[in-house]
């Protein structure tokens, strides 16, 4: 039996290896690489450009954490703008809301979310979700222009390299507080803190939030397969707080099943180690 294996490098010093059982597809899009393998370990997983971004065995807990906390904090939330998500990870976790009216997903790369569907149908069956539209277009062109129009918008994007790279500037957030409501909660991956790289792109994604709304938080979770595990969300608003003031009460009526998110969760995930508040101040 031949010995395969999928390799990632986190840093020019560290990898991360899983051995694979097959490689299901790959392709060249008019924007990146995408190809999808299965594993003994995590199950099937996609990657762009050769960079991870979800397996079947630890998605639930990306998903559920870039979804159910802002929903929490805000239970009057209707209308909803998803950038990025080809995977349908996040639609599946919207669909648990029947208090949800309309949303908007853009994907740049149409062929992300045909891959998905075709090889991940535990995430992509998110696009089952009638309530949502599915627009094929650049996030910040598709933002540029709307005003007071969400209560909530959430920003699954790619590192912030190839196409994903506009979705981390001064610009896009400030079109996203423009396109939010008086009430309204953006909230995206904030990449990590752990390794140096990484911890320049979410120090800038951080400093160029903080430019455009009033309120900005950071909060984190343990993601096995994302670079060093620690992974941080960013929470930003115009009213609405992350923690304090939340009816979680309230949250835990709507019974909606989970199995990573908890209140609990929600409130210690805001509590960050101090080598992290450290470089956020900095950019404060």
């Amino acid at each position: 039996m031949e010995d395969l294996w999928f390799s990632e490098y986190h840093t020019k010093n560290v990898k991360l290896s899983i051995r694979v059982s097959s490689q299901l597809h790959h392709e060249e899009s008019d924007y990146q690489s995408i190809s999808v393998y299965d594993s003994p370990e995590f199950g099937r997983f996609l990657a762009l450009d050769g960079i991870m971004m979800l397996t079947e065995k630890d998605e639930f807990i990306y998903h559920e954490m870039i979804t159910h906390v802002p929903m929490a904090a805000n239970p009057n939330i209707k209308n909803i703008l998803i950038i990025g998500a080809g995977d349908g990870g996040v639609l599946r976790e919207l669909s648990k809301y029947k208090s949800i009216e309309h949303i908007d997903l853009v994907e740049i790369d149409e062929r992300v979310i045909e891959v998905c569907k075709e090889f991940l149908p535990k995430t992509a069956c998110g696009f089952d979700n009638e309530k949502a539209a599915v627009h094929i277009a650049d996030g910040l062109k598709f933002i540029r222009h709307i005003e007071n129009k969400y209560d909530l918008i959430i920003v699954d994007s790619t590192d912030p390299s190839g196409p994903g790279e506009v979705l981390f500037t001064k610009e896009f957030y400030g079109n996203c507080f423009k396109a939010l409501t008086d009430n309204g909660i953006m909230v995206n991956q904030h990449e990590s803190p752990f390794y140096n790289d990484d911890a320049m792109a979410m120090k800038r994604a951080h400093r160029c939030i903080v430019q455009s709304f009033p309120y900005a938080r950071v909060y984190q979770a343990h993601i096995p397969t994302y670079p060093s595990g620690h992974w941080l969300f960013g929470f930003a608003s115009k009213k609405h707080y992350s923690v304090e003031k939340i009816d979680f009460e309230a949250w835990k009526s709507l019974g909606i099943e989970t199995k990573y998110y908890t209140p609990n969760l929600h409130k210690g995930a805001f509590y960050i180690p101090r080598y992290v508040e450290e470089m956020l101040k900095e950019d404060e």
